[in-house]
């Protein structure tokens, strides 16, 4: 069995330490142990009490600190971690990482460390956009240290730009992903999520139920294996996953010129999205007024985006979605064969629409192969699973 990842967290000051409080409680949760590593301005933000109540183990703050046999914390710390992460990273600390100094336990840890070093920028955006600091931020990427952000939002200065650390959540993700072994490191992966509007009228649509959780899903998942991923998205609510570029596309035909317009160098394409098979012939400028008489509309067949890819010269590996109410296999295997598919991803509308689990088989030359139900992001690890060894 795996052993639990293990992390030094080292937290310096600034009123982004507050954020680490919930960043610890989500690391614990999700089976990482967790030991806290503080400086000294960072116990003038939010106490030693809270961190060793959230991650259940003593904070460490003092390089003489009795506690450790040896008498050397700078030392035993790191050597049973996974990665040391500090978070908050406060501009003063990354000067020190980059000069080398070692005149507390967190700085002088992360010298004498055999692991990884993780860090999370947080402060004004003047002092991030300082050059002092852009030369130090660049000298911590040439160490191979890793950055994780900052992001641009309101700061507690009351100013707006880069600087915010990123969300607990957020970094949870970011170290997550950063264990997971790259299986797709390096390839170039466009996905396509979420419904497409055709407008009716400035207020009405014809749509596909769709939530986009399926497609966000495998665009997060491909990203935290190592690869390039561009997640062109009809209409959706999510949060855009982490790490992927994302590009808005409502209508049938505003996905079909996106995809069109990024596939070039994709090496694989995996279309997700609820596309709308028909699109009003007549799109009225204004809202058609409600009437006792009927209303009907004419619909034209809107562009089928994955048999186009299928059949481009040199086409991508493309993998193909079948959401259907009967006769599941027959008809995503007549789908998969019809489209020249090397893979087709089937299920049940009843089993999967909205819902947070997804009960799934793929399709191959090889046959039928079903995945357990299992939730969202799993069956999208085990479909990646499943490309990579197919490619």
């Amino acid at each position: 069995m795996q052993k639990n990842k293990s992390i030094v967290l080292g937290i310096t000051g600034g009123i982004a330490a507050y954020k680490a409080a919930e960043l610890v409680r989500l690391l614990v949760k999700a089976n990482i142990d967790v030991q806290v590593v503080m400086t000294e301005a960072a116990c003038q933000f939010i106490t030693p009490v809270t961190m060793q109540a959230l991650s259940g183990k003593p904070v460490f703050k003092d390089m003489w600190d009795a506690s450790i046999a040896n008498g050397m914390p700078h030392i035993e710390l790191s050597r049973a971690a996974d990665a040391i992460l500090i978070a908050p990273a406060s501009a003063d600390f990354m000067a020190k990482l980059v000069q080398g100094r070692a005149d507390d336990l967190l700085s002088t840890l992360c010298l004498a460390r055999d692991c990884p070093l993780l860090i999370a920028p947080a402060m004004n955006k003047q002092m991030w956009e300082n050059p002092a600091t852009q030369r130090n931020v660049a000298q911590l990427n040439a160490d191979g240290v890793t950055l994780f952000g900052p992001a641009s939002g309101e700061q507690a200065c009351g100013e707006i730009g880069l600087g915010r650390m990123l969300e607990a959540q957020a970094l949870l993700h970011l170290v997550l992903a950063y264990f997971q072994p790259k299986l797709l490191h390096g390839k170039k992966i466009l996905v396509t999520a979420g419904a497409t509007l055709e407008m009716i009228d400035p207020v009405r649509a014809i749509t596909n139920l769709s939530s986009g959780k399926m497609g966000y899903a495998i665009a997060q998942k491909a990203a935290d294996m190592g690869a390039d991923v561009t997640l062109i998205s009809g209409a959706s609510t999510l949060p855009p996953p982490t790490g992927v570029k994302v590009i808005a596309a409502c209508s049938a035909e505003a996905m079909y010129q996106n995809v069109m317009r990024n596939i070039a160098n994709q090496e694989i394409f995996i279309s997700v999205a609820a596309v709308a098979d028909y699109s009003p012939v007549i799109n009225s400028p204004q809202k058609i007024k409600k009437s006792k008489s009927s209303l009907t509309l004419e619909l034209k067949p809107n562009k089928d985006i994955l048999a186009e890819v299928a059949s481009l010269p040199n086409a991508p590996f493309c993998v193909g979605f079948a959401a259907e109410t009967e006769n599941l296999l027959q008809h995503a295997e007549a789908k998969r064969q019809a489209k020249k598919l090397p893979l087709l991803v089937a299920n049940l509308v009843s089993e999967s629409m909205g819902q947070d689990e997804n009960s799934v088989t793929l399709l191959d030359a090889k046959g039928a192969h079903t995945l357990p139900r299992a939730g969202k992001d799993i069956v999208a690890h085990l479909l990646l699973e499943h490309i990579v060894k197919m490619l």
